[in-house]
């Protein structure tokens, strides 16, 4: 049985570690949080995949000169554990004064120290700053609902019941949001993301759902539970021919969370948004 996220380095002081340390790696269990929202690994109605990147990864290589690049990790949304951030920060960290021959020899111990952890094979990309460069600055789909005038004054958990759609008119669109945030379940520390929703089914009510957002605001879960629930409370309302729910996270010690959830097999657009 893994130990819980209180158990982890989250919110205490930790050595830093220079060199190759693969056991600080802390995984925690999906399970529990899915049987929060009455789901189980047997009956998860949706695939996806958490993309989580990193813009401190470095190495030496055999001269001693050091290397830079970002890493980008692909944790299947069904593997058994998440990896709890702050030990991810820290081995990663303890690459920083290791030895590999090239690019792809970190890559493959990457992959197989994250997969190990995660209980599910992990997708691992080191890229050099010119190609994330090259790629630019992404901007998110649809309409941005955030003008709209809403109000609320309960932000301690989210509140579904906000949720209003139109059922007798079908629609399919984008929408997105700058406007979610939720805090970290252990440290208490703001977590600041921009959500994505796409769907065909009944009309979404746009005012309901920006409400419904920054109802989150004091609500404590992980990136990925946040996205989980959002998702779980659309389909439930709309019962949707598809819907597909990603939140894009901003970074903290150089990592970012990006948890996508759809009813159907999707390729994510991995590049980052200007707050990342």
């Amino acid at each position: 049985m893994h130990p819980a996220a209180e158990d982890s380095p989250l919110g205490k002081a930790s050595e830093y570690i220079a060199t190759y340390t693969p056991s600080l790696l802390f995984p925690i269990p999906r399970a529990p949080k899915w049987a929060e929202l009455g789901l189980s690994a047997e009956t998860l109605p949706y695939q996806g995949v958490d993309f989580w990147n990193c813009f401190e990864l470095s190495w030496l290589l055999p001269s001693g000169k050091p290397v830079v690049a970002i890493g980008e990790f692909a944790i299947p949304a069904d593997s058994p554990n998440i990896i709890e951030s702050k030990s991810f920060k820290l081995y990663l960290n303890s690459l920083n004064q290791t030895v590999f021959n090239d690019r792809g020899e970190l890559r493959a111990l990457l992959q197989r120290d994250l997969s190990a952890a995660a209980g599910k094979a992990v997708g691992v990309r080191v890229r050099s700053l010119a190609e994330v460069t090259a790629e630019g600055v992404a901007t998110l789909p649809g309409q941005c609902i955030d003008e709209l005038e809403v109000v609320i004054s309960n932000y301690a958990q989210p509140q579904p019941e906000l949720l209003h759609c139109l059922a007798d008119r079908i629609v399919e669109e984008s929408l997105h949001s700058h406007l979610l945030k939720s805090n970290c379940p252990v440290t208490g520390q703001p977590d600041w993301g921009s959500v994505v929703v796409q769907y065909r089914g009944a009309a979404l009510d746009h005012a309901s759902l920006l409400a419904y957002l920054v109802s989150f605001r004091q609500h404590a879960d992980f990136h990925e539970q946040c996205v989980e629930r959002i998702f779980l409370d659309l389909q439930r309302l709309l019962n949707p021919e598809y819907l597909t729910v990603y939140a894009r996270y901003v970074r903290r010690g150089g990592l970012d969370i990006n948890p996508y959830r759809s009813t159907a097999a999707i390729t994510p657009d991995n590049r980052r948004l200007v707050r990342q």
